[in-house]
């Protein structure tokens, strides 16, 4: 087999630059927002937010992990969906889902040592993938728009959650969900000590194996290939034999059991996390569309955008101390990830502008090709 020599193509960073770019946009509008709401406190606001997720030491880095635990699933799931060209919305419905039924299994059921949080983690993922399934089904087969069939289900799955809560595992004297029995809560292991006092522990290190194992599948498989290949051309892939309805089905309970297990991590820790059958979507479910945008789909890139996400959240904490209320937090999160919404567009506008200023290529001899 013959060498070939060419030049070594370039490594692409305009997903990453248009990234950052969305953030730093918005960083400075949540910086505005302080100036406004508090003028006199506004440069420790910003200091705080700035390094509040180290406060505390790794205690601070500790509770930041916990946070972006969730919504590196919710974004994993968001982010497999898109490299079918799949636009799943029903990330707070299927989280919920595959939280209760994580919920049910480890309450009601007494089951043996590691057990006790394994089953329970599974039954999550389950949940997640058949709340997946039938807006998948509907896309796949008669073609309906999978943004509606996945806002409905969204609504669906919380009422539903919240029937299950009241009937089969409901604290009436807190009004929520009971406490799940110690031997079947997520271990720490090791990350108690790691970060000492902080609410980290196993299911951080999960959501990174999963987010490499994903990495993988799409990546080094047939299966992964075929799935971007849908996304990308539908009619190229199913000319070329690739099962189009499968795949669309399969992407989407493969991204339901993702945001489903992020339910179950976050329930299953000793935390303090219960679920109060109230009618609001779980946010979880919605963060995980800018995590999957900021990090243009990648699923590594996606572990380290949530870890940013979540050290917003951890900073609104310490920012109390100066007077700001948590809303202003959720206010500067919410530009962030309204900014994000236009990575996109930024990443095709950089693009473009490559392409514009890229040297054209020099025609060769006769007969052969621009060189």
């Amino acid at each position: 087999m013959k060498r070939l020599h060419g030049p070594v193509p370039r490594r692409n960073y305009t997903g990453l630059l248009a990234s950052l770019v969305a953030i730093v946009i918005g960083l400075l509008l949540g910086f505005l927002v302080l100036a406004l709401c508090n003028p006199p406190q506004a440069a420790n606001g910003i200091k705080t937010l700035m390094l509040g997720g180290f406060t505390g030491g790794m205690k601070g880095l500790g509770n930041v992990l916990y946070y972006a635990t969730p919504i590196i699933m919710t974004g994993l799931g968001v982010g497999l969906a898109f490299q079918t060209s799949l636009f799943n919305i029903g990330g707070p419905g299927q989280f919920i889902v595959g939280a209760v039924c994580s919920l049910f299994v480890a309450i009601r059921f007494d089951l043996p040592g590691p057990l006790g949080w394994i089953i329970p983690l599974f039954a999550g993922m389950l949940g997640g993938a058949l709340w997946a399934l039938l807006p998948g089904l509907l896309r796949a087969h008669l073609g309906v728009n999978i943004v509606i069939a996945t806002i409905m289900m969204n609504y669906i799955g919380m009422y539903l959650a919240n029937h299950i809560v009241k009937q089969a595992i409901y604290d009436p004297l807190k009004g929520q969900s009971q406490v799940v029995p110690a031997g079947h809560t997520l271990p720490y292991a090791g990350m108690d000590k790691l970060f000492p006092g902080s609410m980290a522990n196993i299911g951080f290190l999960i959501a990174v194996v999963m987010a490499v194992i994903v990495y993988i599948v799409l990546n080094k498989t047939t299966f992964g290939f075929e799935l971007k290949a849908c996304g990308k051309n539908r009619d190229a892939s199913r000319y070329a034999g690739i099962n189009e309805k499968r795949n669309i089905v399969l992407s989407m309970m493969i991204s339901g059991a993702l945001i489903g297990l992020g339910g179950a991590l976050m329930y299953l820790s000793s935390a303090g996390k219960y679920i109060k059958p109230v009618d609001v979507l779980a946010a979880e479910g919605f963060n995980g569309i800018p995590v999957a945008l900021l990090a243009s789909n990648h699923p590594v890139g996606i572990i380290f955008t949530a870890v940013f996400i979540a050290y917003m959240q951890v900073s609104g904490f310490y920012m109390q101390t100066y007077r700001f209320s948590p809303e202003i937090v959720n206010i500067i999160i919410s530009v962030i990830i309204y900014f994000s919404a236009f990575a996109l567009v930024i990443r095709n506008a950089v693009r473009s502008f490559q392409l514009r200023s890229a040297p054209q290529g020099k025609p060769a001899a006769k007969g052969g090709k621009k060189v």
